[in-house]
């Protein structure tokens, strides 16, 4: 691990133990996602448990790729958001099987390598204007708050509107509202693992409360993993349905490491990384299909780690191990209740709203296409069609005024597909 080795440690100026405290820092700040990400994707059918094998191992692997391949601390874990539009979108609202869904990460992870090897990552994220990215990111984050609340109970189906307070005197609702307010003071006074000790506090509370989810038999066996490995199917691949959300997916993971990397590597003061890096976030996508996860994306929490003097990828590697070895957890997740989780879902997705101060708003054409996508992907609960609805109104704006020029040709292509889809759906 010299300056000719294969993490460059002198040449990074760091250290070995620098760069592994790194690492396990950055576990403790996203290690979360092991219960969070693998109760989302139950909600697509996929067995709990095999759900979060799927997403240890998913982990494990792309911050394995991330630290061999860019020798880069990023990490990498399957998204929030993009784990929400393979449930509540793919499998809920198109009507896809969870194994086809999982065929469509796949899919979607080969076009996200040919685009993060070749000349296409910048076409691509020079063509979409920057207000639409920042909405899809505001929507995402809507619709998380939203399932979040739901979760918790603070909201419910409405008798005379869509949704309604839901029940402030039940106890379930009670040890939400008490855990979110936890996670709040521990998310503002920057404790580390902020987010894990809300897990940890709201299962105690829950056991407390005597509100733990009844678990059945203890331990856990490698068996109702075997029918989530390598189980993607491609019986609907000549469907416009499929093609839809393959291309949804690649353009949500695509756009939204794009901008996380980049951030990270400037972070990181080497920009250089960023080719490499989001080459290797791509090759982790086409494995998370394999492995039975939505796609990984670059951490948020990877600031962590570098903050805390991660410059290698032996930091990112150290994640990953850490990763392997939370498999032993596994029997306890299944005792982690909804009010535990729900807290968590709602500030993550507050935080992805602060997205819309970067937005444009005083220009209309810009404007109303951002707004609608912010207010149709929760309302519809179907990120495919509010991203839809506004890449179509888009052009279609810019026209009307002659400025026709504004828009790219790529994304004349993208509106075009969109609006045959939704001919083709309802008429």
């Amino acid at each position: 691990m010299d300056k000719k080795g294969i993490f460059q440690i002198k040449n990074h100026q760091t250290t070995v133990k620098k760069e592994i405290t790194a690492g396990v820092i950055g576990f403790f700040t996203v290690v979360y996602i092991i219960a969070v990400n693998s109760l989302i994707l139950s909600e697509a059918g996929i067995p709990l448990e095999g759900a979060v094998i799927a997403t240890i191992l998913t982990s494990f692997f792309g911050c394995l790729i991330m630290g061999l391949w860019a020798n880069s601390p990023i990490i990498l874990v399957p998204g929030m958001g993009i784990n929400a539009l393979f449930s509540y979108t793919l499998v809920q609202s198109m009507g896809l099987t969870w194994q086809e869904a999982l065929a469509v990460v796949f899919v979607s992870g080969m076009i996200f390598s040919i685009i993060a090897f070749t000349r296409l990552a910048t076409i691509l994220n020079t063509s979409i204007p920057t207000t639409l990215k920042d909405a899809i990111t505001v929507g995402l984050g809507l619709f998380l708050m939203l399932i979040g609340l739901e979760k918790g109970g603070l909201v419910v189906r409405g008798g005379t509107t869509i949704i309604a307070l839901g029940n402030l005197s039940d106890i379930k609702v009670l040890a939400t509202i008490i855990t979110f307010l936890v996670l709040l003071i521990l998310f503002l006074r920057n404790v580390k693992g902020h987010f894990l000790w809300t897990i940890l506090f709201g299962t105690g509370l829950s056991a407390l409360f005597g509100i733990i989810p009844k678990t059945g038999k203890q331990g856990f066996s490698l068996e109702n993993y075997q029918i989530v490995f390598g189980h993607f199917s491609f019986e609907r691949v000549w469907t416009l349905p499929f093609w839809i959300a393959v291309f949804t997916i690649s353009m949500v993971v695509v756009f939204e490491n794009i901008g996380l990397v980049h951030s990270h590597t400037v972070q990181l003061k080497n920009e250089a990384k960023f080719s490499k890096g989001l080459q290797a976030t791509s090759i982790s996508a086409i494995f998370s299909g394999l492995l039975g996860s939505s796609p990984t994306v670059s951490a948020v929490e990877s600031t962590a780690a570098i903050t805390s003097g991660g410059r290698t990828g032996l930091t990112a590697i150290t994640t990953g191990a850490l990763f392997l070895l939370s498999v032993v957890a596994i029997p306890y997740m299944k005792i982690i209740p909804d009010n535990a989780i729900a807290p968590i879902l709602i500030l993550i997705g507050i935080l992805m709203t602060q997205n819309i101060r970067f937005m444009d708003l005083r220009d209309m054409t810009e404007a109303l296409p951002a707004i609608l996508i912010i207010a149709m992907i929760p309302f519809t609960s179907s990120i495919s069609d509010g991203i839809a609805i506004g890449f179509i109104l888009y052009p279609v704006l810019k026209l009307s005024i002659g400025k026709a020029k504004d828009v790219s040709i790529p994304l004349y292509i993208i509106a075009s597909l969109f609006f045959i889809n939704f001919l083709l759906q309802y008429m």
